[in-house]
This record gives C-alpha cells, sequence and structure tokens, in this order.
C-alpha cells in the first residue's frame, strides 16, 4: 500500500494531498510532499474504501513526526466521502502530531487569504482546472523530484479533452487520475503551508547594578 522511496529525515517538513474514494474502480492515494527536499518520498496507492484508508494514513503521519520532529500537513479531498474521514482523522489525532489542512478564503480574490473553518480540500469545477494547470507548471519546470512510476505512468494517460461546453484534462478511458489528483492537491499544501516555527525563550534582561560610595 505504501511505496516508500527514502527515508524521512530530521528537521523536514511533510504535505500530504489525499484522494478518497468511496467504492467502484477508484484507489485511494497520498502523496507524501517533502517542501524541505522538493521531492516526493512516500506514496500511499491502494483500491480501498476511505475507511480503510484514514488509520494507515494517521500512522503514517504520527510516523513522520517521529522521524523529524516536525508536524506534517494532511489535506483530504473533501469529495468521495471525505468529509467523514477528516472527522475521523481529526479524532484520530489525539497526540497531535500533525496539522489538518484547513480551506483558505479570499483565494483569488483582492481579500487577504487566509483560513477558513473547513477543514480539507475541496475538488470543484472552479478550483480543478487551477490546481492542475499549476501542477503542470511545477512538473514542466522539475521544480520537484517525483520516483513513483505509477505516477509518471498516469501523466502520460492524462488528457485534455473536449466536453459539451468547455475543454476537461482527464484520464484517458480506461485509466486513471487519482495518482495526479492527489499529487495536485499536494502541491497546492506546498504553496500554502509552511512549519510551524520555533518558540524562541524568553530572555531576561541583566540584573542593573548600583555602585554605592562610602
Amino acid at each position: 500500500m505504501f511505496r516508500r522511496y527514502r527515508k524521512y529525515e530530521p528537521g523536514e517538513f511533510i504535505v500530504v494531498g489525499v484522494d478518497t474514494a468511496w467504492g467502484g474502480t477508484d484507489y485511494c492515494v497520498g502523496q507524501f510532499l517533502s517542501k524541505t527536499k522538493l521531492d516526493v518520498p512516500t506514496v500511499y496507492h491502494s483500491k480501498v474504501l476511505a475507511t480503510e484508508m484514514t488509520p494507515l494514513i494517521h500512522a503514517e503521519l504520527e510516523r513522520i513526526f517521529d522521524e523529524t520532529k516536525v508536524k506534517p500537513v494532511v489535506a483530504f479531498e473533501r469529495n468521495n466521502g471525505g468529509v467523514a474521514e477528516i472527522e475521523r482523522l481529526a479524532t484520530l489525532n489525539r497526540d497531535g502530531k500533525y496539522r489538518i489542512y484547513t480551506e483558505k478564503t479570499g483565494v483569488g480574490s483582492t481579500d487577504t487569504t487566509s483560513d477558513g473553518i473547513r477543514l480539507g480540500w475541496t475538488t470543484s469545477s472552479a478550483s480543478r482546472p487551477t490546481m492542475l494547470s499549476m501542477l503542470k507548471e511545477a512538473i514542466d519546470g522539475k521544480l520537484f523530484r517525483i520516483y513513483d512510476k505509477p505516477t509518471i505512468t498516469e501523466m502520460f494517460s492524462f488528457i485534455v479533452s473536449q466536453t459539451s461546453s468547455s475543454w476537461k484534462a482527464q484520464a484517458e478511458v480506461g485509466a486513471h487520475d487519482d495518482l495526479i489528483m492527489a499529487l495536485a492537491i499536494a502541491w497546492q499544501l506546498y504553496q500554502s503551508e509552511n512549519p510551524p516555527q520555533p518558540i524562541k525563550p524568553r530572555t531576561r534582561p541583566a540584573p542593573r547594578r548600583t555602585r554605592f560610595h562610602v
């Protein structure tokens, strides 16, 4: 279920995009993107229900924190039953070893981008073209390394087809796009999320010395 390409390193910051499946022929996928090393060291990829995937993703997130000492950030897609799994993941996170992504408000407007109130990532007719376009630019620009051959294979079967009203990027007939969609979510997190800043200890001012003259 997990394909691992290298070990996590101390101080490394990982963001995770998760594409959920609710049965059928789709796969549940998690793409673990390192913002520190600019690569994808781990991929979760299995034809299971989202309910089976969630505890495994939870365990991997805790493992990342234990090995890096930095809280990773994870975004489950809210579609395909993802909302319920986000709630489960939040419940499992008793030790607070990772952060769950909060949707941003003000994106694409003149307002300041800030955290909203909804956990997870929503793939919609508005967000899908943008996230795929930004991922393509990152891959074309070789901004990060992908070791996973199934992910690369999906890219070669990803086409732009014409619908009744527009053009749409999607997997060709008989192929899948789960690995690409999870990676697109992870790339969005790469751009918006940062590791927590260490709290600097307070320093007390040196005591003032007074000279007494006799």
